[in-house]
C-alpha cells in the first residue's frame, strides 16, 4: 500500500474527486433534459434549467431565446416528428460546460415550415454546449444540421436565377 504524506497533493487529488464527482452530476443533468423533452416533460424546466436561462440557436446568435421559447420549440418539434427519440453520440463534461453530440430519430407526421406531411424517417443531428451553475443549466449554444433535416422532410434546393 502507497501512502502519501505530502498534504498538498493529497488536497489536489480530493479537489479532482469533487471536480469529477460535480461533471458527473451535470452530465446527468443534461441527459435528464433529453430524457424530458422524449417524454413530453417541460414540468421538469424549472428543476433543471436557472429562470433566466439563456439559448442560443444558433450558438452565434447575438440575442438569446428563453427557456419558455425552448419549451415551445420542442413542443412544435413533437407535433411535427411526435415520436422524436433524442441518443446521446458522445457527452463530454469539463469544469461547469457538457457538451452533448446528439441524433434525434423521428417520423414527419406534421406539417413543418409549409412543407406537407411525408412520413419521413428522419435523422438530425446536433451539438450543443451547456453551461452549469449551482446545478441549474443557465446557457445552452446549439448547432443543428437543419438543411439536413429540412431536406429529409421534402424541401426541394434551387439555384438563385440569375440577377436575383
Amino acid at each position: 500500500m502507497v501512502g502519501c504524506q505530502n498534504k498538498e497533493a493529497m488536497a489536489e487529488i480530493e479537489y479532482m474527486k469533487s471536480q469529477k464527482k460535480v461533471e458527473q452530476k451535470n452530465m446527468e443533468l443534461v441527459r435528464n433534459y433529453f430524457a424530458s423533452i422524449d417524454k413530453g416533460d417541460f414540468g421538469i424546466y424549472d428543476e433543471i434549467f436557472a429562470p433566466d436561462a439563456a439559448f442560443y440557436s444558433p450558438s452565434g446568435a447575438d440575442d438569446p431565446l428563453s427557456k419558455d421559447h425552448d419549451i415551445e420549440t420542442k413542443k412544435m418539434h413533437i407535433q411535427v416528428f411526435p415520436d422524436l427519440v433524442h441518443t446521446i453520440e458522445e457527452i463530454i463534461a469539463k469544469g461547469d460546460k457538457v457538451i452533448a453530440r446528439t441524433k434525434a430519430h423521428g417520423t414527419h407526421l406534421g406539417e413543418h415550415e409549409g412543407i406537407p406531411v411525408t412520413g419521413n424517417k428522419i435523422v438530425s443531428s446536433t451539438i450543443q454546449i451547456f453551461q452549469i451553475e449551482n446545478g441549474k443549466i443557465i446557457k445552452v449554444w446549439e448547432e443543428s444540421d437543419l438543411l439536413g433535416l429540412f431536406l429529409q422532410i421534402g424541401m426541394e434546393l434551387k439555384p438563385r436565377e440569375a440577377g436575383k
